[in-house]
């Protein structure tokens, strides 16, 4: 039932041959970058000391408030007793006028000790970047027999700290935060991100989040590093075997609550953050693909990649800079698109799927909804994968038109993914019609991947 054709653009990983294979440490020098961003980790011993600021704590905000409190009851009283013929309520307005200033100006100060300290924060990771890349200059000049092997790891880790510090230099660029737009949200399409399991309603929710706040945390998680990887597995059927795993992100807010895509999305997308988050991801997965191969698993990974993403020139040039240092790791990492974007590419965005095509990278295109597809054009573009909904193909309506894209599909070596498979009688209606490769919480939830030891 597997297809034989079609299954030969798989990622294959090889055993390392030689002295040039990356070794195990390749990406330990990078993971000190924001070692003083998590809790109970040490800083790095040649880092230059810093003075730290006390943070407002939360006795210090209740002594403000009570203040501002007790200045506007007083202003109350004051006027009531000087003015005693005049409304009682307007005494009480006063009263209330002086708590909403104080309010106010407690909340400003509030605001720019905030910034204040993502400033620092961001100081100390452009400080260890440059203490990071001298370094490793010191460690290549000191040890020149190991100068072939030695200049791969130094060239590979150096892509990444150049990535970081440019993702770093833009949040210091972004403008002040704006609540977004009411009016203008929308969801985005409901294989945007993982469905959650059947289980997931018998689970409280925390508290919902306005699109402001939730903003703030992305903005936040950006600046703290706290935009967490979860790995998804793809799997071969009916073997169920694992073949690749789907990268998604999830944004984690100061008090440990996550964030999920379908919450975040549109919101960082309208602020311009969306880019800086797929980059983010990019870079990690590079990370996680290296991992792979130092340990010889045969196993590939889906990024979802924005239009966004795709027309940043500034990251594109870093990035493919840092693969063409890794060409080996370039098969092992598929592009995916929304059928959307990929309708909507104009001549721009089609071009730089060429150029990456050109490169050896493959795509995926996902949340399709409508099933009239342009083949050639996929196959033009090295689109490889189409992912589609389990409910769009075990809808009766349909069967007509999924028989004949996958009879189409299993002819030009272009292989087609079942999603949000979930339960056992869901996966033997998708094995009764014929398809290869599936993926949902039947096989395994998303979990947070280890950061690359």
């Amino acid at each position: 039932m597997v297809k034989r054709a079609s299954r030969q653009w798989v990622p294959r990983l090889e055993r390392p041959q030689g002295p040039h294979h990356a070794p195990a440490g390749g990406c330990e020098p990078v993971k000190a970058l924001t070692a003083d961003f998590r809790p109970g980790t040490a800083a790095p011993t040649t880092a230059a000391p810093t003075t730290p600021v006390p943070a407002m704590t939360l006795l210090t905000h209740l002594v403000y408030a009570l203040a501002y409190l007790i200045a506007g009851g007083s202003a109350g009283a004051a006027l009531w007793a000087l003015r005693p013929e005049a409304d009682p309520l307007v005494a009480w307005l006063a009263g209330a006028l002086v708590v909403l200033a104080g309010a106010l100006v407690h909340e400003a100060v509030t605001r720019l000790e905030r910034e204040r300290k993502a400033a620092r924060r961001i100081a100390r990771l452009n400080d260890r970047v440059e203490e990071l890349a001298q370094l490793l200059e010191r460690r290549l000049a000191a040890d020149p027999d190991a100068q072939p092997d030695g200049g791969v790891r130094y060239d590979a880790v150096m892509q990444e700290v150049k990535l970081l510090q440019s993702l770093v230099a833009r949040l210091t660029e972004r403008r002040a935060p704006r609540p977004p737009s009411a009016s203008g949200e929308r969801r985005p399409a409901p294989s945007a991100a993982p469905s959650a399991p059947p289980s997931a309603a018998a689970v409280p929710a925390a508290p919902p989040m306005d699109d402001a706040a939730v903003l703030e945390a992305v903005r936040d998680a950006l600046k703290a590093d706290r935009i967490d990887v979860y790995l998804q597995p793809i799997v071969s059927l009916p073997q169920r075997k694992h073949r690749f795993y789907e990268v998604f992100s999830r944004v984690r807010a100061a008090d440990g609550q996550q964030i999920m895509p379908d919450r975040y999305l549109d919101i960082a997308e309208r602020e311009g953050l969306i880019a800086t988050i797929d980059n983010l991801q990019l870079v990690r997965c590079v990370q996680l693909i290296r991992e792979t191969e130092r340990r010889q698993h045969a196993i590939g990974f889906f990024a979802n990649i924005s239009a966004a993403t795709l027309a940043d020139a500034e990251f594109m040039r870093q990035f493919l800079n840092m693969m063409a240092q890794n060409h080996a790791l370039v098969p092992k990492l598929v592009f995916e698109l929304s059928q959307h974007a990929v309708s909507a590419g104009g001549a721009v965005t089609m071009g730089i799927l060429s150029q990456l095509a050109r490169l050896g990278f493959r795509f995926s295109m996902d949340q399709v909804t409508d099933l009239a597809i342009d083949l050639d054009r996929l196959l033009r573009h090295e689109f490889r994968c189409i992912k589609l909904d389990r409910a769009l193909v075990l809808d009766p309506a349909n069967a007509g038109r999924i028989r004949e894209l996958r009879h189409r599909c299993a002819a030009e070596g272009i292989d087609l993914i079942v999603e949000k498979i979930e339960t056992e009688n869901q996966l033997v209606e998708v094995l009764d019609t014929g398809f290869d490769f599936g993926q949902g919480y039947l096989f395994g939830e998303p979990r947070l991947s280890r950061k690359p030891e």
